[in-house]
């Protein structure tokens, strides 16, 4: 009953009551701020104001599931059940194709098809972040960097239910990782972090410039094909450097090659510092310098 009626309640109503929760009162000069204080120290601001507001970004995360399955007899688990059969048919289809064991390719596209799946969707939704939250933005003053947390953790629930597939291969296929696997932790900590970051980059962008979602959603199927994930690098044999100048190989091999049972490479990590370092450095800039107009924008 306690699902039901929470299910009931207008996402509207559910924000600005969230909004008037002691969490948010109690940072009335973060939020609410008038001073004269730098540019820099306010977008700071925001993302530690909006850190501690996780109870709502939690809860709006989460009803945003809710809204899209309502009604649904599987919910979330359409998903899951989509991407596994997409999983075993170009799995049987490509190993074929590539003259690959079955065994050994179809746990390494289930792997790339995941994590791709999960950190492309920060590109394709990224151009709604803050203008799908128009009305709230307008009425509501709250930290932008809510509406970046609420997208990524609802992203990260999808995930979860998408990777109960990763299991289900590593039976059938009698796999076991070892421990290396926990090496996957760290690596969908930074994918995660950059896929936020770039969110927010392309949130700001979209609400000033409107064709850069189709752009977006254009240059991304593209990049799907060429990189590493329906086709092992090994295929490249004397140009691995095609795959080595691929941003996203990297990002999806720190999470990829543990949960296979292998370690990333120096060159892995090293290549996702620095996406990181630049990733970071740009949204941060575009942040502190447009956040004010944002409101303006949406």
């Amino acid at each position: 009953m306690a699902n039901c009626a929470t299910r009931m309640i207008p996402e509207r109503i559910m924000l600005k009551t969230l909004a008037d929760s002691p969490q948010a009162r109690s940072h009335p000069l973060v939020i609410f701020s008038s001073d004269r204080s730098s540019s820099y120290r306010r977008a700071r601001q925001d993302f530690s104001a909006g850190l501690k507001l996780w109870p709502l970004w939690l809860r709006l995360g989460w009803n945003d599931i809710l809204q899209r399955y309502r009604r649904s007899m599987l919910g979330p688990l359409w998903l899951t059940l989509s991407m596994a059969i997409m999983v075993v048919s170009l799995g049987v289809l490509y190993a074929e194709l590539f003259k690959t064991p079955l065994h050994d390719f179809l746990p390494f596209l289930c792997v790339g098809l995941l994590v791709w799946n999960y950190f492309s969707t920060f590109f394709t939704e990224g151009g709604t972040l803050f203008v799908g939250s128009e009305s709230y933005i307008k009425q509501i003053r709250l930290p932008y960097s809510v509406y970046v947390y609420r997208s990524t953790w609802s992203k990260l629930i999808i995930f979860a239910h998408n990777f109960v597939i990763y299991f289900g291969v590593l039976i059938y296929f009698q796999l076991w990782p070892g421990a290396t696997a926990l090496l996957a932790i760290p690596g969908l900590i930074l994918v995660t972090f950059n896929g936020a970051v770039i969110s927010l980059l392309l949130g700001l962008l979209s609400a000033r410039f409107r064709d850069i979602p189709q752009v977006i959603n254009s240059v991304i199927q593209i990049v799907l094909f060429i990189t590493p994930i329906m086709w092992k690098p090994e295929l490249l044999r004397s140009r691995p450097y095609i795959a080595d100048l691929n941003p996203f190989f990297h990002l999806i091999e720190i999470v990829r090659a543990p949960l296979l049972g292998n370690l990333p490479t120096t060159t892995n990590y090293l290549a996702v510092l620095l996406i990181t370092a630049v990733n970071v450095a740009i949204t941060t800039a575009f942040f502190v310098r447009f956040r004010s107009r944002l409101a303006y924008w949406v």
